[in-house]
């Protein structure tokens, strides 16, 4: 049996490093660690308690894949850290051990513009808004998945959203990948999610809802493509992460720094800030239901749920068997 390494955090039955490999580890990962920080813009201080928590979870996925190509889910509420422990894991499996390793966001799988724009012509108007089920092109998911852990070795191209112009990136912008590989990480706010219950349906849940979907035309074709579509998809995963925020406030909160750095971003290419304050609120209503009801239910039954306080630290680390 491994040694806690996380102060505490890791649970020791989930627990795969010793104390000597976790320091080797550390010590050979740190300036791959310093310059993923400086990427995210995140404080270099950060190094060494993100790699308490990310080595022992790197070694547990690790662990889990038992010698074949492996899936590994990674939910999260927006802001809450996903694409970093992405990041990380994709760097500490590939340099510390030799896997080959492709990540993608559920966002990179969103539906084109006018794509959008014909749902909401034919479905509902809030379908024109990316971001629920329904707003995703599950077949291209699907046949990525096929590819990156199938047994046929080809070059596969992974899809780019450009949020900044709410389309898909030109195709020729795609990075490339060799595939098969060892390991796949697919994260986003809603991987995992399951349908709520036709009760939960019933009554608005916020201003956006009550205006805009006051008959629950909107959130009943979202709650059908979850018990559908989206439940193929989501099969595909073998294990799952949830990076579990304390409250809605803190969802806001931090997608409002998400947008900050966007918005720095599009500035140094001359394009517009996406949206402002009242924008980005309304924007979050979108997510709102589903994001609660993930919150709730979501713990109960994935295979490792990180804990994240108000200041963005963890603070528990609970693992289901």
């Amino acid at each position: 049996m491994g040694l806690s390494i996380s102060a505490g955090l890791w649970p020791n039955e989930a627990a795969v490093l010793d104390a000597q490999t976790y320091m080797e580890l550390a010590g050979r990962l740190r300036p791959a660690f310093l310059e993923l920080l400086r990427h995210e813009q995140m404080s270099a201080s950060l190094a060494e308690p993100l790699g308490r928590v990310y080595l022992p979870l790197a070694a547990w996925v690790n662990a889990q894949r038992q010698g074949r190509p492996f899936v590994l889910g990674v939910n999260g509420a927006q802001g809450s850290g996903k694409s970093t422990l992405s990041a990380f894991l994709q760097r500490i499996l590939r340099e510390a051990f030799g896997l080959k390793v492709a990540g993608f966001s559920i966002d990179d799988l969103y539906r084109t513009h006018e794509e959008r724009e014909r749902l909401a012509r034919e479905v509902h108007p809030l379908l024109a808004t990316r971001g629920v089920p329904g707003t995703h092109d599950v077949a291209l998911g699907l046949s990525l998945l096929d590819i990156l852990t199938g047994d046929t070795s080809s070059r596969v191209s992974l899809p780019v959203f450009d949020k900044a112009h709410d389309d898909r990136a030109p195709e020729k912008e795609w990075p490339e990948i060799e595939a098969p590989v060892d390991v796949v990480i697919f994260e986003g706010w809603c991987v995992g999610a399951r349908p709520q219950t036709e009760n939960d349906l019933l009554k608005p849940l916020n201003e956006l809802e009550q205006r805009d979907d006051a008959e629950g035309t909107w959130r009943r074709h979202v709650n059908a493509q979850l018990a559908g579509p989206y439940a193929a998809l989501f099969a595909r995963i073998d294990r799952l992460v949830m990076l579990r925020v304390p409250s809605l406030s803190c969802v806001y909160e931090w997608r409002s720094l998400q947008e900050d750095k966007l918005a720095a971003k599009a500035a140094r290419a001359h394009q517009h800030r996406i949206m402002d304050s009242s924008g980005l609120k309304r924007f979050i209503m979108h997510y709102e239901r589903l994001t609660r009801h993930m919150l709730e239910e979501m713990p109960d039954r994935a295979d490792i749920t990180l804990y994240l306080d108000e200041h963005h630290q963890f603070t528990s680390i609970h693992l289901n068997h």
